[in-house]
């Protein structure tokens, strides 16, 4: 009997010494694994139309096919940002007025292959021994290289009644020192532009400016327009002025030369008659103008 007490005993003490025992600690749980993938660390967004223009810009710029002469006067004409003010896009057809030598062509003619349309208005070879000889010329160059000018369209006009192309089919039209030219038949050629032009579309002007307060038929021979005379050829066509740029401004310009606009670089008209004095003015004080057609 007492052996039986002793055993109950010693059963509860053991019982009461698991109770007040800790539980064994559960095992750490593990952290997830990182969800397979396979997409990189960071996503870079495709480059946009507008992204892929610009840079097309910058190659035709720097083409090889430019001469190292043309190259240079990138600094007085400032093609990336006078192209880049009127507002080019991709897509768009571009009409380039009595585009002489091709200067622009140049740049205009590759940027937009295969990313627009680049028409040429050339004097029609019949109006002038000149035109002929321009004419010529320009389409010997574009025959020299079909690589860069073989997606050039080619319009003549007559510059005694101008017409560019079908009424509303051009998204921009361009003249670069041209407006000098036309004298009496300059409201003739800006209603051309705004005939060609879509509504909405856009007109680029830079021309050689002259100074404020200029009699305009008393200063027809030096090659400067007053900047108010544009504009209101412009306007008086039902364009309207959208914005203006003194990107082609120079200041050291004073528009008082014997020659005229032509006594300054690129031409040089007295030769080497104070040449040096010359080139460091540079080429003349531009105006640069963008109007637009109204939507209708």
């Amino acid at each position: 009997m007492t052996r039986l007490l002793l055993a109950s005993l010693t059963l509860l003490a053991l019982g009461a010494c698991s109770q007040d025992a800790a539980p064994p600690a559960a095992p750490a749980a593990s952290a997830p694994a990182p969800a397979a993938t396979d997409q990189p660390e960071q996503v870079t967004p495709p480059a946009s139309a507008n992204d892929l223009f610009a840079t097309k810009l910058d190659e035709a710029l720097g083409g090889a096919w430019r001469s190292d002469a043309n190259k240079t006067r990138d600094a007085w004409r400032h093609p990336k940002e006078t192209l880049t003010f009127f507002g080019i896009a991709p897509g768009q057809t571009v009409i380039e007025i009595t585009p002489g030598g091709g200067w622009c062509t140049e740049i205009l003619a590759p940027w937009l292959k295969d990313s627009g349309t680049y028409v040429a208005a050339i004097a029609a070879p019949a109006s002038s021994d000149y035109a002929k000889r321009g004419a010529e010329g320009f389409r010997a160059k574009l025959a020299g290289d079909a690589e860069r000018y073989g997606q050039v369209q080619v319009v003549e006009f007559d510059p005694a009644a101008p017409a560019f192309g079908p009424a509303g089919s051009a998204d921009v039209v361009l003249t670069f020192r041209n407006v000098h030219n036309w004298r009496d038949n300059a409201p003739a050629m800006f209603k051309a532009f705004f005939d060609v032009l879509k509504a909405g579309g856009t007109l680029g002007v830079v021309d050689h400016r002259a100074a404020v307060g200029t009699d305009l038929d008393a200063d027809r021979q030096s090659g400067y327009l007053p900047q108010d005379h544009v504009i209101r050829l412009a306007t008086e066509a039902g364009f309207q002025l959208a914005a203006q740029s003194e990107i082609n401004a120079n200041p050291k310009d004073t528009k008082d030369y014997e020659k005229g606009v032509w006594t300054l670089p690129p031409t040089l008209a007295l030769g080497d008659t104070d040449r040096e004095k010359y080139q460091a003015i540079g080429e003349s004080d531009r105006m640069t103008l963008k109007f637009v057609k109204p939507a209708q």
